[in-house]
């Protein structure tokens, strides 16, 4: 009998309605497959797939490695469960559509509309010269959009980051992967924590009792700090020991607008309280910067009068 091993479903491999095409992305608790449905249109499917925790058999079906590694198998496969019931009641344009989630092969999966792009990762990674500011603002006014409805549902995302944003074709931006998603809002929803350093706010760490907007909202402020920077801020435990984060109104100011650079550095406080406390305040700020912007470019029509005054 072959080794188990947790290696990616196969190239064919028929998964309920759908069939594998090959492995696209994934990391410690899941693997995404792009795979089509029974009508030849792409999907994305996400598979509970717990590194150290499970071992998969020779026709795909997934096992705890171990006897004591069965509850918490358990408990994190209805977790799984829940996020995909979740953002299956969630339908914003901003934020990844869940079309389906079923179990198989003794495991839970997510199927989500493909999207066509790149993450903005890639994008940060790409870049030669600053990003702009008319299209940083752009993207975030759109992805606080998709981040007020999430909140509207009761759920936190607790992992934005840049490679957990995708940007169409178009430069809309799409909210991505929730796997560290909780019910914080409402009630005491907890697995083990998961979070990014740089991105992951303080009370990420040590007192998830405090968890709420603002703890995304750190995250936005991180992920918008690497926009600039093509790096993020500090992790947050390393600052609260020792705050060695130079403020982004002192390290940048003329490369950005004054406006923007406050905004990002208000996100990135330490104590939650001090940081802005819903999304919608975020984006307001944002809104009218950009209309702000708007007003002061001149029009083609005064770019011509201004010329023809001097010419005369």
């Amino acid at each position: 009998m072959a080794a188990q091993t947790t290696e990616p479903l196969t190239h064919g491999y028929h998964l309920g309605d759908y069939v594998i095409d090959r492995r696209i992305g994934g990391g410690g608790f899941s693997l995404v497959y792009l795979a089509f449905d029974m009508d030849g249109q792409p999907v994305a499917i996400k598979e509970y797939l717990p590194g150290g925790v499970v071992k998969r058999g020779d026709q795909g079906t997934v096992h705890p490695v171990s006897d004591d590694k069965e509850s918490s198998f358990r408990y994190g496969m209805k977790c799984f469960f829940e996020e995909g019931r979740s953002l299956a009641g969630i339908r914003h344009p901003n934020v990844v559509k869940v079309v389906n989630f079923f179990r198989a092969n003794d495991t839970v999966y997510m199927v989500m509309k493909y999207e066509q792009g790149k993450t903005l990762q890639r994008h940060i990674v790409g870049l030669e010269e600053p990003m702009r500011e008319s299209f940083l603002r752009s993207v975030f006014i759109q992805l606080l959009n998709g981040l007020r409805e999430v909140h509207a549902h009761k759920i936190l995302h607790l992992d934005i980051k840049p490679s957990n944003i995708y940007i169409r074709a178009d430069g809309s931006p799409v909210l991505i992967d929730f796997g560290a998603a909780r019910h914080a809002l409402s009630q005491d929803f907890m697995a083990s924590p998961m979070y990014t350093p740089g991105f992951a706010a303080p009370e990420q760490y040590k007192q998830r009792d405090r968890l709420g907007p603002w703890t995304d909202i750190y995250s936005v402020g991180a992920t918008m700090f690497s926009c600039m920077t093509k790096g993020p801020p500090p992790p947050a435990d390393e600052r609260m020991e020792k705050d060695k984060l130079t403020p982004l109104l002192k390290s940048h100011a003329g490369v950005y607008s004054k406006g923007l650079l406050e905004l990002v550095d208000a996100m990135l406080r330490l104590n939650y309280t001090e940081r802005p406390q819903s999304v919608f305040s975020v984006q307001k700020q944002l809104i009218n910067m950009a209309q702000a912007a708007r007003a002061q470019k001149p029009t083609l029509f005064a770019l011509i009068k201004e010329r023809l005054t001097r010419e005369l």
